[in-house]
């Protein structure tokens, strides 16, 4: 079983995959991920579709998340996930490589060296709030912003995947002193990105987007943002689901209390 580059022409395979292991199809992810990262495969030897995946997505010379790590289940236990983690971690060279680790996935990634940061909580729920009336849709003319902020906050360089907010998302807002996004996966809408310099303006940049956008929206809310966690529940999000933010060879760059929502930082 050779590991080979995945390429949007597995597309479809990819969201057979995901499928059969009860994840949503997540075909909008898929394609923007292929595009923006680096996807590995290994192919069913019967023919039938892939029997593993993940995608590594480099954040400038110091950063990089691995997403999208998935098995067939009649190929599980014959190491096929350790195989393609340790051909991303090579790719991924000496920088910090982070994900989100599932409890079924944490003791493989515990096995190659990653340490558990903290827990992300994921909401789903309908807002329940009004306008904030502190916020805007961003214009073109307010990139340079969003990016000098965004590497600012983040610490390295994730423009290239920022760029694709407008065309790939439903909606971007700016408010002084941060900006939001989100887009449409299967059911519901993910907010995030959502950067800001203070909870004030990261509650007016969430509420905003969700009330725009209407019925079943999904936070993915980091347990340290305590504030945000008992706002969130206030306001109508629920069914939480925690998974474990983990990274490998030291700490992402950044500051991690500005990092209110993330951006395509998936299961693995």
């Amino acid at each position: 079983m050779k590991i080979r580059r995945l390429t949007l022409d597995d597309l479809d395979a990819c969201t057979r995959l995901a499928e059969s292991r009860d994840w949503g199809p997540e075909r909008h992810k898929w394609r923007l991920l292929l595009d923006v990262g680096e996807g590995y495969g290994i192919d069913a030897p019967d023919g039938d579709g892939l029997a593993a995946t993940n995608i590594l997505t480099r954040y400038g010379h110091d950063h990089a998340v691995i997403s999208m790590v998935l098995t067939a289940s009649r190929h599980a236990r014959q190491g096929l996930a350790r195989k393609l983690m340790e051909h991303a971690l090579a790719e991924a060279g000496e920088r910090t490589v982070s994900l989100h680790a599932t409890d079924s996935g944490r003791p493989l990634y515990e096995q190659l060296g990653f340490r558990t940061l903290g827990r992300v909580v994921k909401r789903t729920g309908v807002f329940r709030g009004e306008p904030s009336g502190r916020t805007r849709p961003a214009t073109a003319d307010d990139l340079g912003t969003i990016l000098a902020l965004d590497a600012e906050v983040f610490g390295t360089d994730r423009s290239a995947l920022l760029r694709r907010m407008s065309g790939f998302g439903e909606r971007v807002l700016v408010a002084e002193g941060g900006f939001g996004h989100c887009w449409r996966n299967d059911g519901n809408v993910v907010i995030g990105p959502v950067v800001a310099h203070d909870l004030a303006t990261a509650q007016a940049l969430i509420g905003d987007l969700a009330l725009h956008v209407g019925g079943e929206v999904r936070m993915d809310i980091d347990e340290a943002q305590g504030g945000l966690v008992r706002w969130a529940e206030e306001h109508g999000m629920g069914r939480p689901w925690a998974v474990s933010l983990m990274a490998r060879d030291g700490l992402p760059p950044g500051d991690r209390s500005r990092q209110f929502l993330p951006f395509m930082q998936a299961l693995g």
